[in-house]
């Protein structure tokens, strides 16, 4: 396979013809047919001869064969056989291994000590399957596996909602969740035509730069207050949260007083209130709870 052909549409209509590959609408399968942002995807990622990659969506090989020249190892999930059988016989990387399975079913530390990771830099870059997106992501950023960056190409929507700031109608909560985890940032827009087949939507590439979380408070705790408060949008902070204090046995009262106390008019929404403010949330509510 010439891996710098990859990128040409002529080239990549060769290979489908000649494996006479069919695309799966299940898989969502879209092929990124421009090298600018190949390129830049791979600047963004600024790999190292020591980093081990995650890739999740081989596809054809064209972001493979890019990122195995400049680092130690790539690990790329593809769920397709018939996609593993092209690139098997194709990619010629002696530090490429291809995992012919879904990457959500597989804990991917296991995977990488499988693979020879002894603690070395860990990175998820990847073309990421659109219908798998926010479940990817969240793997990444709440498993075990240490990332130090995560560079994927996702739909321009979900961009949106991770770039975004309270109060604005794209903020919710993989928002939060995101800045919870991560330092996050737009690598480069893409429109549709640089795929082949062209998706429905526009997409974009976004780095997340890993981060130790920038408010005291576990987890489970604080999206359990987010999830609350994003579930009725229209809704007061203090009509979301009822239901979940109502749970942690803490009284309409006790909410309220909170609220004043962290100077959160009650009457605010939950899109306004930022990870700080639902840290301080949080923190106040879980010494309520009963």
């Amino acid at each position: 396979m010439d891996n710098h052909r990859l990128v040409s549409p002529s080239y990549v209509k060769e290979i489908i013809n000649e494996y006479q590959f069919r695309f799966k609408k299940r898989f969502g399968q879209n092929f990124l047919v421009d090298g600018n942002i190949l390129q830049k995807i791979l600047h963004s990622a600024e790999l190292t001869e020591q980093d081990f990659v995650i890739e999740v969506g081989t596809g054809l090989g064209t972001l493979t064969t890019k990122l195995a020249p400049h680092c130690r190892k790539v690990i790329s999930f593809e769920i397709d056989h018939d996609l593993v059988k092209i690139v098997t016989e194709r990619i010629n990387n002696k530090n490429v291994q291809i995992i012919s399975s879904d990457a959500l079913s597989l804990d991917w530390l296991d995977v990488l000590t499988q693979g020879g990771w002894q603690g070395e830099p860990v990175k998820l870059v990847a073309n990421l399957p659109y219908y798998l997106t926010t479940r990817l992501i969240m793997k990444a950023l709440e498993g075990n596996v240490p990332f130090t960056e995560v560079v994927v190409m996702v739909q321009k929507e979900v961009a949106e909602r991770i770039m975004a700031i309270p109060g604005t109608k794209a903020y919710g909560v993989l928002s939060v969740a995101v800045a919870y985890y991560a330092q996050a940032s737009l690598v480069a827009k893409a429109p549709r035509t640089v795929f082949m087949p062209a998706p429905d939507v526009d997409s974009a590439v976004v780095k997340l730069s890993t981060i130790l979380p920038p408010v005291a408070v576990a987890p489970n705790d604080l999206f359990s207050v987010v999830r609350a408060a994003f579930g009725q949008r229209r809704k007061t902070i203090r009509n979301t949260l009822r239901s979940l204090c109502k749970n942690w046995k803490i009284t309409d009262d006790q909410l309220e007083q909170v609220l004043i106390d962290l100077d959160i008019s009650p009457s605010l929404r939950g899109e306004t209130l930022s990870l700080p403010q639902f840290g301080a949330l949080t923190e106040r509510l879980i010494v309520l709870r009963r």
